[in-house]
């Protein structure tokens, strides 16, 4: 038997008692595919993906072709259900639900910090006795409340006036008068739109009153409310200051 120097002898005999070492191990630790403790980190760009037998993505985390850090669920079927984030339009992070076609369903405002984006928040008003007047002082005309849930108020009136008549009209948001006109049209119907900003903060209560009073002649005058509500601000113009 050809003569072995001990030192090797000494470092197989290590190798042996790690390669047992390794394969108890392999045997006691979970498999690869699983994480029993601890964080799995995901950094400096890269994501995790779940995906369906077919390829389609249902879970996704980590760096978004967009460029931004962000989240998605998918549905099977292979659209969105709800992603943080991954907009090209903006870089506010938003969180956004989906429906099945494909559309926004719900979502928090893309320019207004603290405000819901969509659904728009319909505002009910209702009629006073001083919807038609002949009267020369300030009357309101539609009264209504809500609390606050998006950045932009709308809102849409038309008021007739009879030949040789013109009114003054004003819309109130509680804080103060944001808009007025004056309705001239003989004998017809003057329309008038509002888009503003609105002026008070994220699920405060706001009181809403259309007024109006004859502001020349002598005939009788009548406003009608055509709609108000708020909805998301469409660029950041629009966002409240």
């Amino acid at each position: 038997m050809p003569y072995v120097p001990q030192d090797v002898l000494d470092r197989i005999a290590a190798l042996e008692r790690e390669v047992r070492q390794l394969r108890g191990r392999a045997q006691m630790r979970p498999a690869l595919n699983q994480v029993l403790n601890g964080d799995v980190v995901i950094g400096e760009g890269g994501q995790l993906i779940a995906k369906t037998p077919g390829g389609i993505r249902t879970f996704v985390v980590g760096q978004t072709p967009e460029g931004d850090w962000g989240v998605g669920l998918g549905r099977e079927q292979g659209t969105a259900a709800l992603t943080v984030g991954d907009d090209v339009l903006t870089n506010a992070q938003m969180i956004r639900t989906w429906s099945r076609s494909g559309e926004v369903i719900v979502m928090d405002d893309a320019w207004a910090d603290g405000f819901l984006g969509r659904p728009s928040m319909p505002i009910p008003m209702q009629p006073t006795s001083g919807r038609e007047t002949s009267n020369t002082d300030t009357t309101t005309a539609w009264t209504g409340a809500t609390r606050l849930m998006n950045p932009v108020l709308y809102a849409a009136f038309e008021t007739f006036t009879p030949t040789g008549t013109t009114a003054d009209v004003s819309f109130d948001d509680g804080l103060g008068e944001i808009d007025s006109w004056v309705a001239n049209t003989s004998n017809g119907w003057t329309y008038h739109e509002i888009t503003k900003p609105v002026r008070q903060n994220f699920m405060d209560h706001c009181n809403y009153r259309l007024k109006h009073s004859v502001r020349t002649g002598t005939g009788s005058i009548r406003t009608n409310c055509l709609g108000v509500y708020t909805r998301n601000s469409f660029n950041a113009s629009e966002a409240p200051q």
